[in-house]
């Protein structure tokens, strides 16, 4: 007769380093125990739907002693329009984030933005808005760089420092303000579809009042400056590297 096959164990050791191949919660799971354990026997109680009705007391000798009303009441108005409400989650929103401001970026500091489209210019950084970008301006008169935002991972720190406690700054001046409005679009009719334009971006006329507002302070700022023909120069310029000139070695 041939010799009866033993079969191999599921787990074994490695070598002789005393390391089982299967840990004690894989070969569990592997041989399938858990099927037999006695918390894998034992049914789960269904959880008790909450009832629709509550029976309530009514007062009163013709009311019928009690009545039959809603557990939930239901609203008393509703919204006449379906508005977009933020999902309640275990993660904070970009709004409810604590923003930061470095510590070399005070109000009145010149700042050189290393991206975007006003990149290598000089600009004066006036506040920082709630969402933590960087509200600055060239002015626009100087340097063409009007009021907008920057995010400060994007600017370089001078310092070179304007006093803008006089400047103020309109109210209105927020994200909100800086939101591109979309106008609905309208299906072109037939044999127009190759002379429809694009719509190209206007600047509103609030935001060149708020421009002329805040370019107007700035320069009356600088002209009270000693070396104010110095500054107007240093802020029309470009910032820009040589040759062997590296900007982290640099003390601007």
């Amino acid at each position: 007769m041939a010799p009866a096959k033993t079969k191999s164990p599921r787990n074994y050791m490695l070598g002789r380093s005393g390391v089982m191949r299967w840990s004690s919660s894989a070969a569990f799971g592997k041989k399938g125990r858990y099927k037999w354990s006695s918390k894998a026997q034992k049914p789960k109680p269904a959880p008790a739907k909450p009832a629709k009705l509550v029976e309530k007391k009514i007062g009163g000798e013709k009311n019928g002693g009690t009545r039959m009303v809603q557990a939930k009441r239901f609203r008393k108005s509703y919204e006449t329009q379906e508005l977009p409400h933020r999902l309640k989650t275990r993660q904070n929103g970009f709004r409810d984030h604590c923003h930061k401001l470095r510590a070399s970026i005070t109000p009145g500091t010149v700042l050189i933005p290393v991206a975007g489209p006003y990149k290598g210019k000089h600009v004066v950084f006036l506040k920082q808005l709630p969402t933590g970008l960087l509200l600055v301006s060239g002015p626009y008169v100087l340097n063409g760089c009007p009021v907008t935002r920057m995010n400060q991972r994007y600017v370089m720190a001078t310092k070179t420092k304007l006093d803008i406690k006089d400047v103020k700054i309109p109210e209105r001046v927020n994200d909100v303000y800086f939101k591109k409005t979309r106008t609905p679009k309208s299906k072109p009719a037939e044999g127009e579809i190759f002379e429809a334009k694009k719509e190209k971006y206007v600047v509103s006329a609030e935001k060149k009042e708020d421009q002329v507002a805040v370019d107007k302070q700035l320069v009356a700022a600088i002209k009270k400056r000693d070396d104010k023909k110095l500054f107007f120069a240093y802020l029309k310029n470009d910032f820009s590297l040589k040759n062997h000139q590296y900007p982290h070695k640099m003390i601007f």
